[in-house]
């Protein structure tokens, strides 16, 4: 026997972990606007290199065996008649709404449209621009700046590379000084120029960029990854404003549900839990709201108590340079965490960036 409808609006790392988990337990429904998975941790090389464009791209036809994918957008959500309207017009009832939109990412690593040819030609044209480059710019020296221009340089040993970065270290956010110096180290020995302390804007000139202290750049090609932001524009139109913090994330109690909406969930990068926003943590939080979900639908009978989800604290945190090196930040409670080299890295995730695994999470064979 299924209990209630379960809607999750968005499938992504949280939204399709949730709805498999839920599965044989409640009728799922998962709305997205894209037609399949897209597993962004592969986009930074697939936005460098050919061979890859194909990688990010898994059907979800073979997710669900009982519950149904639906491609679409949410426009509107009405928490009296408990339905979720899409942009088609098309409305779909809930017992329990999960809201998993994530956030948005700076290209490379985006969908862009909503077909995956469409997000293909995308990746095709970054790939063409950085072949075509003389001096290609990177702003933003968190993991995916450093990751895509270690991807960059070593698809084109010829070009210049820069990285700026408006901060003092590299990797400021693992918590690590250590990974930070070898993140720079690297780059240093493959000829990457580091600029720290140089927040970058846009210069008056085409093509030319500025830092903070006047000093002008030229380059032929830039990526800005500098930050993300959560998917919730939507919500605010639909005159949900109030379920969302000043940064526009989702606020959640510690159950993971909206604030005041016991039917609503909010899990992911979308919401304002207090950790990194990484693949590890949004996983996490599925399971638990899984549960929780359970335990409302089940209230009166099977009773489930419900359980408090615990910030992600001491998650490894994988940095590729490219698919055969890298560093991994392994916290560990009550000291410095541990700083794994080249051969933990490339095991763990630069040389397959996770893509078999996720393929088996999505019903694929890993290859």
């Amino acid at each position: 026997m299924r209990d209630g409808n379960i809607v999750v609006i968005g499938g992504g790392y949280a939204g399709i972990r949730l709805a498999k988990k839920l599965d044989t337990a409640a009728h799922v429904t998962l709305v997205d606007r894209k037609e399949v998975f897209f597993h962004r941790i592969a986009s930074l090389r697939a936005g460098v290199r050919p061979e890859w464009t194909g990688a990010p791209f898994i059907p979800y036809d073979k997710l669900l065996t009982n519950g149904r994918m639906v491609v679409g957008k949410a426009v509107r959500v009405d928490t009296v008649e408990r339905r979720v309207t899409l942009a088609t017009g098309d409305r779909l009832p809930y017992d329990v709404l999960v809201i998993a939109t994530g956030a948005d990412y700076p290209e490379p690593a985006r969908f862009v449209g909503s077909t995956p040819d469409e997000a293909a030609k995308a990746f095709a044209e970054h790939q063409h621009n950085i072949a075509a480059a003389g001096h290609v710019l990177v702003v933003g020296g968190g993991p995916s700046g450093v990751e895509l221009s270690a991807e960059v340089r070593l698809a084109r040993p010829d070009a210049r590379v820069t990285l700026a970065h408006s901060g003092q270290e590299l990797l400021l956010s693992t918590g690590s000084a250590r990974a930070g110096r070898k993140a720079r180290a690297w780059l240093a020995a493959h000829d990457v120029e580091v600029r720290l302390d140089a927040f970058m804007s846009p210069g008056t000139d085409f093509g030319t960029y500025r830092d903070a202290h006047g000093e002008v750049l030229a380059a032929d090609l830039s990526f800005w990854a500098t930050g993300t932001t959560p998917n919730t524009l939507w919500l605010r139109l639909a005159g949900h404003g109030d379920w969302l913090t000043g940064t526009g994330h989702v606020k959640v109690d510690r159950t993971l549900r909206v604030e005041g909406r016991p039917d609503v969930f909010a899990v992911g990068d979308v919401n304002d839990v207090s950790e990194l926003k990484v693949t590890p943590a949004a996983l996490a939080q599925a399971e638990v709201a899984a549960h929780n979900i359970l335990a409302y639908l089940r209230s009166s009978g099977r009773h489930k108590k419900p359980r408090a989800y615990r910030a992600v604290r001491r998650t490894p945190l994988i940095v590729p340079f490219g698919p055969a090196d890298g560093v991994t930040v392994l916290p560990v409670p009550l000291g410095e965490s541990a700083v794994l080299g080249t051969r933990a890295t490339t095991m763990a995730k630069a040389k397959t960036l996770m893509t078999p695994y996720m393929r088996r999470q999505l019903g694929y064979p890993s290859a």
